[in-house]
């Protein structure tokens, strides 16, 4: 079977089951950039506790937060956990933004994805998985975001193998399927849901909306 059609199977199980995931919660981009970095290492529901925290305080603004000390945003954001490395992230995230483009996100955003991506992972403490959420979720482009879950579902099921790196993977579904921001968008949010809630490091097939891939497969193959 060729791997866009296999890929397809999986999103439309997922999507069936799961819905319109809406995914990634924020009102504002500036508010999914601060979640992607503080999301490092910790349950999204500690993120959602800093983030309120910044919000009451109205320092949920680039700004405003490029201006506040260390140690108070240290304190708002410690529900994150490694808050001040978290703290560190930030500050460099708002360093870069107001060197390059003025503290404008939009104007950032206006950048080449490619150029932009190799320009936010020069950024300390930014890595592939939050560049592409960033880029994905707050600037809508058209990027594959991989993390553990994806990894992991797509060894289950036997469509990678060995230890592929991040790049490798993020080319299988971006090469085989349509660049578009929503699919991207919603599948990676499948994804994650599968993982945490079937596809756990012990996993729980039973219910899974994969549980039957294989079966799937055989009758695509058989048309």
């Amino acid at each position: 079977m060729k791997t866009d059609k296999y890929l397809l199977t999986i999103y439309n199980a997922l999507d069936g089951y799961f819905g319109d995931l809406h995914w990634w919660p924020g009102e504002t981009p500036f508010e999914v950039v601060v979640g992607a970095i503080l999301t490092q290492n910790t349950s999204w529901n500690n993120v959602k506790v800093a983030v309120e925290n910044l919000k009451s305080r109205e320092f949920l603004d680039p700004e405003k937060l490029f201006e506040i000390e260390d140690n108070i945003l240290a304190e708002l954001i410690r529900p994150s956990g490694y808050y001040n490395v978290k703290t560190r992230r930030l500050k460099a995230f708002l360093r870069f933004l107001h060197r390059e483009y003025g503290g404008n996100l939009e104007e950032m955003f206006e950048e080449d994805l490619w150029i932009l991506r190799e320009k936010l992972l020069d950024v300390n403490g930014i890595g592939e998985e939050t560049a592409d959420s960033i880029l994905l979720y707050a600037g809508n482009k058209p990027i594959f975001v991989v993390d553990l879950y994806t990894r992991r579902i797509l060894q289950r099921h036997n469509i990678i193998d060995g230890s592929p790196d991040y790049g490798e993977i993020q080319k299988l579904f971006m090469t085989n399927l349509p660049a578009s921001v929503r699919l991207f968008n919603q599948y990676h949010a499948l994804l994650v849901n599968t993982g945490k809630h079937f596809c756990r490091k012990t996993p729980r097939c039973e219910g899974c909306p994969l549980e039957n891939m294989e079966s799937m497969l055989l009758a695509l193959e058989s048309r």
